[in-house]
């Protein structure tokens, strides 16, 4: 992990970025904080190349609708996340304070990104199941266990939830659920499999993971997995997978 035990910057990638030929990015949060939210938006007030925020807020607060209210009009506040995958509760998001805040969303047409493991998928079904309007995205394909190649329990819990129309899903973050220093791309095409067909090419996209890609690769070594996989999609397909998508959920 030593490798991202420091600061990364918009400046360290806009050059990552130009280099591939990417016009912008989503910023997601990572501390579970209202200061990471408001660090967020300033980054994206002065770097045009970040068109969007995913913040924090407390959902479980007695004021999370007025905080989510307040940070609503903010141009590039497009949703929030919270890290579900590290919480002890493991059917947090199940938690009746917690859907109340997310009840909120909706109001202000917000998105909420699902960051969890595959033993939370069973929860989060349910969960969506009670938010028919309001948009969510599951992060990194809900990290299956690539690197044991266990995925009949993941494959179960993420055709369940695809079924859900309001529910899209990222592709990202594959990498470090690999081996981190011996994955190959056939490691990866089973899962891709599993997510192409599940949630069709209009509610998938691509996600960087970045930074923390960087511990099993880097960015290059990331992008090569579904640039790999993505080669075979029509030409429409594509342009909604790598950009179009993203704009359509974030309303970028």
């Amino acid at each position: 992990m030593s490798v991202i035990q420091r600061d990364f910057m918009p400046d360290d990638l806009k050059p990552i970025l130009d280099k591939q030929g990417i016009d912008g990015c989503v910023a997601v949060q990572a501390d579970q904080s209202e200061a990471e939210t408001e660090f967020l938006l300033s980054l994206a007030d002065g770097h045009d190349f970040i068109k969007g925020v995913v913040g924090w807020v407390d959902f479980r607060a007695a004021d999370a609708g007025k905080l989510i209210e307040r940070y609503s009009k903010f141009n590039k506040l497009k949703g929030f996340r919270h890290v579900l995958q590290g919480e002890a509760d493991r059917a947090l998001m199940l938690n009746p304070q917690f859907m109340n805040g997310i009840r909120a969303l909706k109001r202000h047409d917000l998105i909420y990104d699902i960051l969890i493991f595959p033993d939370q998928l069973g929860y989060t079904h349910q969960f969506v199941k009670n938010f028919s309007g309001t948009r969510f995205v599951i992060d990194h394909i809900a990290k299956p266990d690539i690197k044991n190649k266990n995925m009949d329990k993941w494959e179960m819990g993420i055709r369940a939830i695809a079924r859900h129309e309001n529910v899209w899903c990222k592709i990202s973050g594959m990498v470090t659920e690999a081996d981190w220093f011996s994955w190959t791309l056939s490691d990866f095409k089973p899962y891709l499999d599993v997510v192409f067909e599940a949630f069709g090419a209009n509610r998938v996209m691509f996600g960087s993971d970045w930074p923390v890609c960087n511990v099993a690769g880097g960015y290059q070594q990331m992008l090569s997995v579904v640039k790999n996989y993505t080669a075979r999609l029509s030409e429409d397909e594509q342009a909604r997978f790598w950009g179009l998508n993203a704009v359509e959920f974030y309303n970028l």
